[in-house]
């Protein structure tokens, strides 16, 4: 099975794949932890993906979709997988189809998480992430707080703001969302496999409704 989780930063892309990743026994690959291991790492890639990240842009289709092709040949992927965070731009849905048919496959569900951009702002701007890299837990000042401010829950290390989650990035971060990968949902219209969701309020209540619905959908 092939899930694609599309929606704009902060729209709970990250939180509900982790569940059905859970449910369904197939890993999330998350193209954004991903550019952030090539990142600490120091590889040439990382450096250049590094690039654009700190703008709040893109990184180019070609870096991304290299990237994505290598992890779709690693094993723990072979009887499915939930990409979040890819594709972002119509170039990269079709470069996916291409690998995607080569290994006999093809997307099953596409689910586009859609919210305020209001509210997004807010969840960008008031998310923390554990400074542990093995540890990697999201917190959120106002919806989902650490109970010591600034310590993780989980290991004890020390939270923190990344830099493209700073208002200004995080506005140009959406002005490039909107221009970029919003055209993807349109893209996958016509295949019948998008599943359309609104979210609003607490995304830590509606990441778990969201989540039983699409399990539900599946089902069926």
């Amino acid at each position: 099975m092939v899930i694609i989780m599309l929606g704009a930063p902060a729209s709970g892309k990250g939180s509900v794949a982790e569940i059905l990743s859970k449910e369904f026994g197939i890993p999330q690959v998350s193209t954004g932890d991903i550019f952030r291991k090539y990142i600490s790492n120091g590889s040439e890639i990382g450096k250049k993906a590094n690039e654009y990240m700190t703008k709040g842009e893109l990184v180019p289709d070609e870096v991304t979709v290299q990237i994505v092709a290598s992890r779709l040949e690693e094993p723990d992927v072979e009887n499915g997988l939930i990409l979040d965070g890819f594709p972002r731009t119509v170039n990269q849905a079709k470069a996916l189809d291409e690998l995607l048919a080569k290994k006999g496959k093809k997307i099953d569900l596409v689910i586009n998480l859609e919210v305020p951009e209001e509210e997004l702002l807010d969840r960008i701007t008031t998310r923390r992430i554990c400074t542990n890299k093995e540890c990697k837990a999201v917190y959120n000042l106002k919806l989902h707080p650490s109970k010591v401010e600034g310590i993780c829950d989980k290991c004890g290390s020390t939270l923190e703001q990344r830099d493209d989650d700073k208002l200004e990035k995080a506005k140009n971060r959406l002005i490039v969302y909107h221009r970029e990968t919003a055209p993807v949902a349109d893209y996958y219209k016509d295949t019948g496999a998008l599943y359309s969701t609104t979210l609003s309020v607490s995304i830590n209540r509606m990441k778990d409704e969201v989540a039983h619905d699409v399990i539900e959908y599946l089902k069926k």
